[in-house]
C-alpha cells in the first residue's frame, strides 16, 4: 500500500472526531501530502551512494479562509504530515538534516483552495550527514516556491564520497545561478511547480506528480516531457489537451506555451539558469 493511501486511511479514522472541520476546507490534507512528496523529490541531493539529503523543515502557505479551518489542527494534522514525510522517505531511501517539521502559515496573496509548499534543510548538531562547510548549516536550502533547487552542496564532497556527477540519476534540476543550463516550471493558477525530472505526469489523481483539482481532468491526463525542445503528450484523457489554442495529443513547448486541460490553464516557462 502506498504511503498516501496510508495517509488518507489514518485520516479518515480522525474525521468524525478531531479533523471533522478540516475536510470542510477547500484544500484538502492529501493534497498538501502529494506535495510534500513532491517537494522532498524536486530537493533531493546526493551526498554519496548511500545518502540522498532532502529538506526536513516545511511550511504550508494557505490562504485565509483555509487557514483558519486548519490552524486549530495544526499541531495535529503538522504531526500527521510529518509522518508521512517520514514513512515517504524510508520508502525512497531518503535522509534527513535533522527533525521533520511542517508547519502551516497564512497567505493573504492565496485565493481559496490553493496553497504553497516552501522548504529548507536545518541541520541538527547531531545529524548525519554534516556538510563539511564552515559557518551554521540552518536555512541553507533558503525558502521559496518554486524551489530555487536542491540546498547548495559544498565545495568538495563529504569525505569518501565520490564527486556529484552532473545531470546523474536523482539530481535535481538545475536551480538560478546554474549557468548555461535551463531552468523549467509551469504555472497553474498563480502557483509554479519545478520540472526537475525527466517527465512530468499531470492530473486529478493525488499519484500525479502535479494535482490538477478540476471536474473536466483525467486521474492521469498528459506528461511533459523535458528535452531540446520539450514536449507534452496527451496520455489517452478523456478531454484531450489544447496547446496555444490547437487541440492536440502532443506538440513542441517553448517558454510561455498555454496548455488548457479541462478549464484549467497552465503555462509552461523555461528560462536559461
Amino acid at each position: 500500500m502506498g504511503v498516501l493511501k496510508r495517509f488518507e486511511q489514518r485520516l479518515e479514522g480522525l474525521v468524525n472526531g478531531t479533523f471533522a472541520k478540516v475536510f470542510k476546507s477547500e484544500v484538502q490534507p492529501v493534497e498538501i501530502a502529494g506535495a510534500l512528496q513532491r517537494e522532498c523529490d524536486n530537493n533531493a541531493t546526493i551526498w554519496n551512494r548511500e545518502r540522498t539529503v532532502v529538506p526536513n523543515d516545511f511550511i504550508v502557505e494557505l490562504s485565509a479562509p483555509d487557514y483558519e479551518r486548519l490552524s486549530p489542527y495544526s499541531g495535529q494534522l503538522g504531526d500527521e504530515l510529518a509522518g508521512l514525510v517520514r514513512d515517504y522517505a524510508k520508502q525512497q531511501r531518503y535522509t534527513f538534516m535533522g527533525p521533520i517539521k511542517v508547519h502551516l502559515e497564512k497567505a493573504d496573496d492565496l485565493d481559496t483552495g490553493l496553497y504553497r509548499v516552501r522548504s529548507r534543510t536545518l541541520a541538527s548538531s547531531t545529524s548525519q550527514p554534516q556538510p563539511p562547510a564552515a559557518g551554521p548549516q540552518q536555512g541553507r536550502g533558503g525558502y521559496g516556491y518554486p524551489p530555487a533547487g536542491a540546498p547548495p552542496m559544498p565545495a568538495t564532497p563529504p569525505p569518501g564520497a565520490p564527486a556529484r556527477p552532473a545531470g546523474g540519476p536523482g539530481t535535481p534540476g538545475p536551480g538560478p545561478g546554474a549557468g548555461g543550463q535551463v531552468r523549467r516550471w509551469i504555472e497553474i493558477n498563480g502557483t509554479r511547480h519545478q520540472i526537475s525530472r525527466p517527465t512530468l505526469v499531470l492530473g486529478r489523481s493525488t499519484d500525479a506528480d502535479v494535482r490538477i483539482d478540476d471536474p473536466g481532468v483525467s486521474r492521469r491526463h498528459c506528461e511533459i516531457r523535458t528535452g531540446t525542445p520539450s514536449t507534452i503528450q496527451d496520455l489517452g484523457s478523456t478531454n484531450g489537451i489544447v496547446v496555444d489554442g490547437q487541440h492536440t495529443t502532443r506538440a513542441t513547448l517553448r517558454d510561455g506555451s498555454r496548455i488548457v486541460v479541462g478549464s484549467t490553464t497552465i503555462v509552461y516557462r523555461q528560462a536559461e539558469g
